[in-house]
């Protein structure tokens, strides 16, 4: 399933980018769907900010959100970082008390604020102390309402948008009124950005990920995150249960297994039930391949005697071929996550021993005998290890698929 949405860029007098505004849309057609504004701007950010980071889908400039009485009342805007975003409170939100309070406690946070379609009404004074930015729909207000407000509104240090340009003529009027950015037709259409949407179980699941990579497991948050999706914590039980793994005892909760299997161990599965939630309903021989991957290269590190770097090794090849999982650019998705240094490398292409273990699978998959020889012989790895250790990684990958088909 992919996700959909629109930027359309804010330009500065000189007709530079200063900022794209976020617009969600359902598909290709560059339509807003029938669903309410609050549910809209709610799926930009599960389907931009959490999916791939608003960074990404703005080139790293600023996003001005739109944002509801309900999104902004449940505080929304503070799953962003205030240095990103601009808030942007649409004309139709309902100016109550705790609305002012709301807006007060996000300008103290550092959080700019901007008020999208200014029609002059009184109702907007309670607000206007809070506000960075005032944004002008041109169509909608008049030349007379425009002239008396922009001195007002530049006294208080407020920065002004013109909304709906569409020519040269609009832009040269407006910028020699004072408006410092400017937005419409003129300069670009609404641009539609698509990339993989994640469902609720594989946003857990890269959480659970990120945890799993960093020097002390919190067993109390990935409780928590757990929680969240039954499904998942079954399936963890189901891996650690894995007959390969645990021949003697029943494991029954995570805690149990972290006292049992160690920390390592769990981080190993946690980050393996990432990968097999992530795949969904890609082929299931890429999802075999990462776990052959993965015990490969764990393997070959344990050989090489570097067994506190082995899971560093279970996590590159785990992660090998997760950019043709997600359809994305691998050094993208692993500046996502705090993943070892050399780890992070080796995923990106550049030289060391786990990139020297991922060439040497590789070589095994495609049989270039050559290529296991000469990676064996600087590896100093005798040949029928390399070879036990290869097949020892496709009888556990295939088992821990087995362990979990059907769920």
């Amino acid at each position: 399933m992919f996700a959909y949405v629109a930027r359309q860029p804010i330009v500065d007098t000189n007709k530079q980018l200063y900022a794209y505004e976020l617009l969600f849309r359902d598909g290709e057609r560059n339509c807003f769907p029938n669903i309410s504004p609050d549910e809209a701007t709610s799926r930009i950010l599960t389907e931009s900010h959490l999916n791939v980071g608003i960074d990404e889908v703005t080139g790293g400039a600023i996003a001005f959100i739109n944002f509801h009485t309900d999104t902004l009342l449940f505080r929304f805007p503070t799953s962003l970082t205030p240095a990103d975003v601009v808030i942007e409170i649409t004309e139709t939100v309902t100016v109550s008390e705790q609305l002012v309070a709301t807006c007060k406690q996000f300008a103290e946070q550092g959080y700019a604020l901007a008020l999208d379609d200014y029609d002059i009404d009184e109702k907007w004074l309670p607000l206007l102390p809070y506000i960075s930015i005032v944004k002008f729909d041109v169509t909608t207000v008049t030349d007379d309402q425009i002239r008396t407000s922009v001195p007002l509104l530049k006294e208080n240090g407020i920065k002004l948008v013109a909304e709906r340009i569409e020519t040269a003529q609009q832009f040269e009027y407006y910028r020699g009124l004072g408006f410092d950015y400017f937005q419409g037709y003129f300069f670009s259409k609404p641009q539609i950005l698509k990339h993989r949407r994640l469902s609720s179980s594989e946003l857990s699941m890269l959480e659970l990920l990120k945890e799993s990579t960093k020097p002390e497991l919190d067993i109390e948050l990935i409780n928590q995150i757990l929680e969240r999706d039954v499904s998942l914590s079954y399936l963890l039980l189901r891996f650690i249960n894995n007959p390969t793994v645990n021949k003697r005892n029943e494991i029954t909760s995570l805690k149990h297994a972290m006292t049992f299997m160690g920390q390592e161990e769990v981080r190993k599965f946690i980050a393996l039930l990432a990968l097999a939630n992530i795949s969904g309903d890609k082929p299931t021989e890429l999802l075999t391949m990462s776990l052959v991957r993965a015990k490969f290269c764990e393997s070959i590190l344990i050989a090489l005697k570097q067994r506190d770097e082995s899971n560093a090794g279970f996590l590159t090849g785990l992660l090998s071929l997760i950019d043709t999982l997600m359809q994305q650019e691998m050094r993208t998705l692993v500046e996502k996550l705090p993943l070892p240094t050399d780890a992070k490398a080796a995923l990106c292409g550049s030289s060391n021993t786990l990139k020297d273990c991922l060439y040497l699978v590789k070589a095994f998959e495609q049989g270039q005998w050559p290529a296991v020889k000469t990676l064996g012989t600087r590896l100093k790895l005798k040949q029928v290890d390399l070879h036990r250790y290869y097949t020892e990684a496709l009888q556990w990958a295939t088992s821990m698929c087995e362990s979990t088909a059907n769920q």
